[in-house]
């Protein structure tokens, strides 16, 4: 074949493969691409976005390990029925026994983590893991000095020597960083008198326990050479005393200023200034080397007369990196006062109980809870938390707040005389575990009033708290004898007045919750869901029942007869029925449905337990006849000489009763 026809086949071929490729290329690098992009997409969906925080990575060296040593078996698990006394014990007790209480519960939520071991330059990828746990050791360990750690917002416990154990917990974990000093706040008001002396006892035994692990050769104690736990002790009522004149190292000293407080009998606790004054007076031990922590610890049962102050105190302790752990009380539900029991402590005066009004809420900025004054939230309970003001410095500050009652028990209901002298009146307590989901918004001024300002629902509901403290018919005149309808007609009209009153309260206070009731869809937090739902619902029911209450003494006013000769009084009972009244049928359904949301999607909690009880109160009246002599005629008195002797006077030879004094205040 010569040159020339070679030439001329090879071009045909090209052309030919020319002509294919331009047929077949688009099909071909269609489905490359295709092929292309579904290996990517399940590699993305088999390694995924990791971050590496959540990766934990363990190194096993085998070239270092022995052949001939022998692995360390797992020892087996050993319990025992005896308690033992060991640090963080959350309960109440002898000073010298383990305590034991409700669990201290933080809000921690331990995020899904990937475990990858490394071994011999091989990495292998083990399942994920998903940890959940309440967290009952340290709540806010110091990571980093630049990082912000927030703290508890509320731990419960029943006594005070639980929370000291804790926090002697805490100390350690400070130690186990670096040098520690201690500031110790003491409220001298009257009402911590008691408490004083418990933690003065206890003393003893937090810093023996601290001695012995210090001796022991415990690593946190072992990386400083010289004094590395120092304490002082602060004391405030009207005014801030500093009763160290510079931190120690010597146990007897802080005892002997602990034990030497005095009562402070004003009655003001200016707790935040004593704060500020502190880490205004310690922020050296911050700053200059070698540097050391700064535990702040205060002791109180009431929210502090200086709340102004708040925000000074929170930016200096976050400046300078001074968690603050407060061992406090629980702030009552919904309430700004609690009442607490005293009893006079000399015996030469009346030793019935006195109930105080003592400042120790609300739970929130602002009271988030409408209060219609019925019978039922006369009853005071729990909130779960800490009064606002402190809660939110601990929170702040990386600390916790402890809020501790005597009286702490979640499986009932506590009666008046089951609470203990100088604590405060609670009737009920809830699981911790469900309050977390239940926290009350932190936040600055400027972050809860942007709050109010997102939603109006959250509005509308502050709005309506802010102006509920009136006084309802909590127990309106339910009995009408009839002497004559002249009477009868004045007694009805007497009672309609008080509801006429109380309607256009009622009615404003139903305007507000309405004007916020579509943005409710748009709550998003329980807490804001719950107030919201049983706020409308309960204001709905007293508005139905007031106006109800109303409507059948204007009945009647027009007459009505007794079916029974012996009838002389007319009644009115609760009743569901409501007189075929369509306004107040509706208003009636819509408040029930408002309160039976509350009890279905918040068990456990106090709105619950609200809801439950206002369920069961029927929302109409229902009129009664009945006998109580009120036309009886009078017994003339016997004047003849049969009369009876006059008693004799036997008040000289009572015993008297002891004086009652006035409190002092606490």
């Amino acid at each position: 074949m010569d040159i020339q026809a070679r030439w001329q086949r090879w071009r045909a071929l090209v052309r030919s493969a020319a002509d294919a490729w331009r047929i077949y290329a688009p099909a071909w690098l269609s489905s490359l691409t295709l092929h292309a992009l579904i290996f990517t997409l399940l590699m993305l969906v088999a390694v995924g976005d990791r971050d590496p925080a959540d990766l934990l990575t363990l190194i096993l060296d085998s070239n270092k390990q022995d052949e001939t040593e022998p692995l360390l078996e797992s020892q087996e698990l050993v319990t025992s029925e005896i308690p033992r006394p060991d640090v963080g014990s959350t309960g109440n007790g002898n000073p010298d026994a383990p305590l034991t209480a409700a669990p201290l519960v933080a809000a921690a939520l331990v995020e899904p983590a990937e475990l990858k071991v490394e071994s011999a330059g091989v990495r292998e990828t083990v399942e994920r893991v998903t940890i959940q746990e309440d967290l009952r050791v340290a709540t806010a360990p110091r990571f980093a000095e630049t990082l912000t750690i927030r703290g508890a917002a509320g731990a419960g416990a029943t006594g005070t020597m639980g929370a000291v154990d804790r926090i002697t917990q805490e100390i350690m974990l400070s130690l186990d960083e670096r040098r520690t000093l201690v500031v110790w706040f003491f409220d001298q008001s009257g009402s911590l008198e008691r408490q004083r002396a418990e933690i003065v006892r206890r003393f003893d035994r937090i810093y023996e326990e601290l001695g012995v692990l210090e001796a022991a050769g415990n690593p946190a104690f072992q990386k400083h050479e010289a004094k590395p736990l120092l304490s002082a002790v602060v004391a405030f009522g009207e005014h801030v005393s500093f009763l160290t004149p510079k931190p120690t190292d010597d146990v007897e000293e802080v005892k002997a200023a602990v034990t030497g407080l005095k009562t402070d009998e004003s009655g003001i606790e200016r707790t935040f200034q004593a704060v500020h004054q502190a880490a205004s007076r310690y922020k050296p031990f911050r700053l200059q080397e070698p540097r050391r922590n700064v535990m702040f610890v205060i002791f109180t049962d009431e929210v502090g007369d200086d709340e102004s102050e708040l925000e000074a105190a929170v930016s200096i302790c976050r400046q300078h990196a001074i968690p603050v752990y407060c061992v406090g009380v629980p702030a009552p539900f919904g309430r700004r006062e609690a009442y607490v029991k005293y009893v006079d402590p000399d015996p030469k005066f009346d030793q019935s109980p006195q109930w105080i009004p003592v400042r120790q809420g609300p739970e929130s900025f602002l009271p988030e809870l409408v209060n219609i004054g019925s019978e039922f939230t006369d009853e005071p309970m729990d909130s779960g938390f800490g009064p606002y003001s402190l809660t939110r410095l601990c929170y702040e500050t990386g600390g916790i707040y402890f809020a501790v009652h005597p009286s702490r028990d979640e499986r009932r209901t506590l009666s008046r005389h089951e609470t203990p002298l100088l604590s405060a009146r609670l009737s009920h307590f809830f699981d911790p575990q469900v309050m977390l989901n239940y926290r009350p918004d932190y936040g600055s001024t400027k972050q809860y009033k942007k709050l109010l300002a997102e939603n109006k629902a959250r509005r509308a509901l502050v709005e309506a708290a802010q102006t509920s403290w009136i006084t309802p018919m909590e127990r309106p005149q339910l009995v009408f004898p009839k002497l004559n309808d002249a009477d009868l007609s004045n007694r009805l009209s007497q009672a309609q007045h008080a509801a006429a009153v109380l309607e256009p309260k009622i009615e404003r206070l139903y305007q507000t919750l309405k004007s916020g009731e579509a943005d409710r869809v748009r709550l998003a937090k329980p807490r804001w869901q719950a107030g919201y739902d049983l706020s409308m619902g309960r204001v709905l029911a007293v508005k139905v029942r007031t106006e109800g209450y109303n409507t059948m003494l204007a009945k009647a006013k027009q007459g009505m007869k007794f079916s029974e000769a012996d009838s002389d009084t007319w009644q009115l009972a609760p009743a569901n029925d409501l007189g075929g009244n369509a306004a107040l049928e509706k208003l009636a359904e819509h408040g029930r449905m408002y309160l039976a949301r509350v009890v279905s999607e918040h068990p456990g909690t106090p709105w619950a337990l609200l809801a439950e009880k206002e369920l069961k109160q029927p929302f109409g009246w229902t009129w009664k006849e009945g006998h109580t002599g009120v036309n009886a005629p009078k017994v003339a008195a016997n004047n003849g000489n049969n009369a009876p002797r006059r008693p004799r006077n036997d008040r000289p030879n009572q015993i008297p009763r002891p004086e009652r004094r006035p409190p002092p205040k606490l």
